[in-house]
Order: structure tokens, then sequence, then C-alpha cells
């Protein structure tokens, strides 16, 4: 997919996309294991991680500040993007954005969604594990900003483009909110 050409869905290899998404994930998951698993035994012996509840949360609150400045950035990138076209100055409630300023917006939207996921799932594993089990906290943060900045490179070229950039993003969650429940469920009894 070219700038300004949208690929008519008729014309969607779904198979091959499928395919691209798949490997994506599978490597995506290995990435981000492999990492926490380097982070949990080497980290602490640079890192001093918290124990008692309020340190955790607030260790919590520094590693969020990251995807918040995410957030922020591409915030700033729509609006000087709109700034300086005059198809898109006006806002949104002046009409659709242009073609160029909407892959910046559809990029705001989906890093926004994924802050907030992120984020919950800092919070809930800052108040469920100590120690060194935090170090998957900035292994999280450096998938997400890695991911950030992929799935942006690659928006331009479609879901094939963008395919390893949402995983690297999203994986520290669908890996995280489930340990989440575990942890919760144990904790319980």
């Amino acid at each position: 997919m070219t700038q300004g050409h949208k690929t008519p869905p008729d014309q969607v290899d779904m198979q091959r996309a499928e395919r691209k998404i798949r490997f994506a994930g599978t490597l995506g998951f290995v990435l981000f294991v492999a990492a926490a698993g380097v982070a949990y035994l080497s980290l602490p012996a640079f890192i001093g991680f918290p124990v008692d509840l309020a340190e955790r949360l607030a260790f919590a609150t520094r590693a969020s500040a990251v995807v918040l400045f995410c957030v922020l950035v591409a915030v700033g990138m729509v609006s000087s993007f709109r700034r300086f076209s005059p198809e898109d100055i006006g806002g949104s409630a002046a009409g659709p954005p242009s073609e160029r300023l909407a892959i910046y917006v559809a990029f705001l939207q989906n890093t926004l969604e994924q802050a907030v996921l992120a984020i919950g799932f800092y919070f809930a594993f800052a108040t469920l594990v100590a120690g060194a089990w935090l170090s998957l906290i900035p292994v999280s943060v450096a998938f997400f900003v890695v991911g950030r900045v992929l799935f942006l490179r690659g928006y331009r070229r479609g879901v094939e483009g963008r395919a390893l950039g949402m995983v690297l993003t999203m994986m520290p969650a669908i890996v995280g909110y489930p340990a989440v429940f575990i942890l919760m469920v144990v904790n319980w009894f």
C-alpha cells in the first residue's frame, strides 16, 4: 500500500496477511519471553527493584510516564501536521482528515488504546509482585516504545508493515494480563 492509495478489499491477499500476522505474533512472543527472562536474571544487578507496595506503585507510575510520553509525541505529530496542512487546519469538526494526516490520527488513536492497556497492566502487576519480577515492567516499556516506532514506520505498507510493531506493543499486555489474573486468584486463596 502506498501513500494516498487504499488497497481495495477484493485485492487484499488475506492468506498472506494472516501468515505475516502469525509470523509477527510468534516472533514477538519469542522476543518478549526471551527479553523478560534475560531481564529477570540480569536487571537486579543494576536496578534495586522495590519491595514495598508504595514504592512498587511509584515504579509503575514512572514506567507509565514513558508510555504517556509516546502518547504526547503522537498528539504532537497530529497537531503539528494539522497546523501546516491547509486541508486539515480546520480540525476534526471541519471534515475528515487528509489521507496523510489520517495515518497520524490512526497512530494516535492506536497508541492511546495501547497505552491504556499497558498502564493498567503495569499498575496491576506492581500490586502483585516485588523485587526481580518487576523487571517485566521496564521490558514492557521498551517493547512499547520500539513497537510504536515500528508500527508508525510500517503503516504505509499496510497490515504487513504494521504487524510487528503492533505485536511488540501488545505482547506485554497479552502475556501480562493472564499472569495478573493468575496471581490474583493465587493471592485470594
